[in-house]
């Protein structure tokens, strides 16, 4: 790092007995240091991406009698490995070009807040998506607000898969659709309404129904992450085979649906836990002999776009490599229980074929 900066959403505070608060902790992303010889208060305040680090270390090895060079530089190299901390060096016009960093200077500075990664770079994650093929399977209520969400967020290349003509009882919930569409085939309509929400991406679309681990290989090889939002075959058959097809294509994918007020989202990759070592733990709680009747039990546009913006939200964290949380969870909400969180994770099973622990 040559011209240490803090970020701008994690400026410091430092209360009277020598605490320091740095980043958002409105958010749970701060962290509080003590500096009992006010070093790392001065530390903080010459980071202002203009002084280099050698400098910085050097004038307060000078300024504290107490502080050798070599303290003052394991010190910063601290601060910096924080992640609150930035190249100013970096510009992003080495990245990105002028009109991307005007369309997407939202998405930057949400980058720049949530990566904590020492080095990391808002500029690269952005690029990330911009450079990124997606694979979204259904274009119901889920997937369309997946497909537009990843289409406005800058994902370069999109792929949609769905059999089925637009209906009017999709028109409450499946936002890329209006009733000038009914009749139409969803990924055809869906794929040509994107190119209005953002022209540079590339939109394509295969009107197919993928019931089998072999269609659903053929249509993730060479993409980054699939985006499941079908739900047929029934019975989790669908995500069998999605778990398997992707295990084959060694990438990630992210399910996402609503059963009621129910709004959940699972996030795999190849390295497990794999769906089928979730779903078995997961039966292994219940009462013997009963199942739960996941057949849904009607729809809002609220819980098809909450699920889809959770979904899009876990295929972006997963490019840009920004995720809270490592694949081979379930998490989610219920709306008439908001207060309690849906967070769900299971060992991997040591004699499961895919997750091979």
């Amino acid at each position: 790092m040559r011209l240490p900066k803090v970020k701008p959403p994690h400026a410091p505070h430092r209360f009277d007995d020598g605490t320091i608060r740095i980043g958002g902790e409105l958010y749970g992303l701060a962290a509080e240091i003590m500096d009992r010889h006010g070093w790392i208060w001065d530390a903080l305040a010459m980071m202002n991406g203009r002084t280099p680090v050698d400098l910085i270390a050097e004038r307060l090895s000078q300024r504290y009698d107490r502080l050798a060079r070599s303290q003052a530089e394991r010190l910063i190299a601290e601060l910096i490995a924080t992640g609150y901390i930035e190249d100013a060096a970096l510009d992003g016009a080495e990245v990105l070009s002028a009109d991307e960093l005007e369309r997407y200077s939202r998405n930057i500075a949400y980058f720049r807040y949530v990566d904590l990664r020492p080095g990391s770079s808002p500029y690269t994650a952005q690029r990330r998506l911009r450079d990124a093929r997606v694979v979204v399977v259904g274009i119901g209520g889920v997937g369309t607000h997946v497909a537009w969400a990843l289409s406005a967020a800058g994902i370069g290349s999109l792929h949609l898969v769905d059999p089925d003509r637009v209906e009017p009882s999709n028109l409450s919930r499946q936002m890329l659709f209006d009733e000038r569409d009914v009749g139409g085939y969803k990924a055809e309509v869906a794929a040509r309404r994107l190119e209005h929400v953002n022209s540079t991406g590339d939109y394509t679309f295969r009107i197919q129904l993928a019931d089998s681990e072999e269609k659903l290989f053929e249509a993730v090889r060479g993409c980054d992450v699939l985006a499941l939002c079908a739900d047929e075959p029934r019975n989790g058959e669908i995500a069998t085979m999605a778990s398997r097809a992707c295990h084959r294509a060694g990438l990630p994918w992210v399910r996402g649906g609503y059963n009621g007020p129910l709004v959940t989202v699972g996030v795999y990759s190849p390295e497990g836990p794999c769906v089928e070592c979730m779903s078995l733990a997961e039966q292994s709680v219940l009462k013997h002999g009963w199942m739960p009747d996941m057949r849904g039990q009607g729809a809002l546009s609220t819980t098809a776009g909450l699920a889809g913006g959770l979904l899009a939200h876990e295929v972006i964290s997963l490019i840009t490599g920004t995720g809270a949380a490592a694949p081979g969870h379930v998490r989610g909400i219920n709306l008439v229980t908001p207060d309690e969180a849906i967070y769900v994770r299971h060992p991997a099973r040591p004699d499961c074929s895919l997750c091979r622990p």
